[in-house]
């Protein structure tokens, strides 16, 4: 099942779509959701049955365009809508742990306000089981591939998955960034670095853990793209042409620093397309 977090705005409204598509491509049901937030207001959360308060008539009204939005961009897919109260980033953890993708706006009004670049990422982002993907109200064109972000240590494992796995249902293809940087302490002169060996088994390394993908996936065409750059401005740049940009929630190795530390935290505020975030099962 695929879960979708609506609020009404733009962002959901490309939520929705995205998350249809891909329950259409997985051959599994959607399930949209809107929080009633009253934490704001102060409102007596069990007012008059008959007499629905703001915040539970602005959900309805969001679950329904939502629905009306999920039937007509996919008419095949079974669509189911819940109104539930609690805060967004609570209620959609918890919705999460029966979920086998979480989708959210990347912009959002009211409840969901700065939901991508503060609670949802904050709190949802690497913190639950399954992918989050957080949808950019801006349309482009298709464009046919798939980024995902690697790095030479084991924790890139499940978001390389994940990412085979949309490639194949999409037809993309997939392009693996491999960033790397020199070491700071390569610049000192009393060290002597041979960093031709050192890329080298790190390409190495990352050649080997994407061998056994591709045997799974055999179907999905492979670009292999490593810049030297930072990892943040090397996968911000191939979000550029890509439809969808994976990353780890925490990654080693070559990369450093915990995705969803600096690196995803990064990646979600300058993408150009759809983020996943694919949380490293330990």
């Amino acid at each position: 099942m695929i879960v979708v977090g609506v609020d009404g705005s733009m962002a959901a409204r490309a939520a929705v779509e995205w998350a249809a598509g891909d329950a259409l491509r997985a051959h599994v049901p959607l399930r949209v959701v809107h929080a009633v937030d009253r934490s704001p207001y102060q409102i007596d959360r069990f007012g008059p049955a008959d007499r629905p308060d703001a915040p539970t008539r602005e959900g309805r009204r969001a679950l329904d365009e939502a629905l009306a939005l999920a039937r007509e961009r996919q008419p095949g897919v079974e669509v189911t809508t819940a109104l539930v109260e609690g805060s967004p980033d609570v209620v959609l953890r918890e919705e999460a742990v029966r979920a086998d993708e979480l989708v959210v706006g990347s912009r959002g009004l009211g409840g969901l306000t700065g939901a991508l670049l503060g609670s949802v990422s904050a709190h949802l982002a690497g913190r639950v089981a399954c992918p989050v993907v957080a949808v950019r109200a801006e349309r482009h064109p298709v464009r046919g591939e798939v980024a995902v972000g690697v790095d030479d240590s084991p924790g890139c494992e499940a978001a390389l998955e994940y990412a085979f796995a949309q490639a194949r249902l999409r037809g993309a293809a997939l392009r693996v960034v491999h960033a790397w940087q020199l070491p700071v302490h390569a610049f000192a002169p009393e060290i002597s670095y041979e960093m031709d060996q050192v890329r080298a088994a790190q390409h190495e390394a990352v050649v080997g853990r994407l061998a056994a993908f591709e045997r799974r996936h055999p179907g999905v065409r492979v670009v292999e793209d490593a810049p030297c750059r930072q990892p943040v401005d090397a996968l911000t740049a191939a979000s550029a042409g890509a439809d969808l940009l994976v990353v780890g929630s925490h990654g080693r190795g070559a990369v450093g620093a915990a995705l969803l530390g600096s690196v995803s935290r990064g990646v979600l505020h300058h993408a150009r397309c759809a983020v996943a975030v694919v949380r490293h099962h330990t």
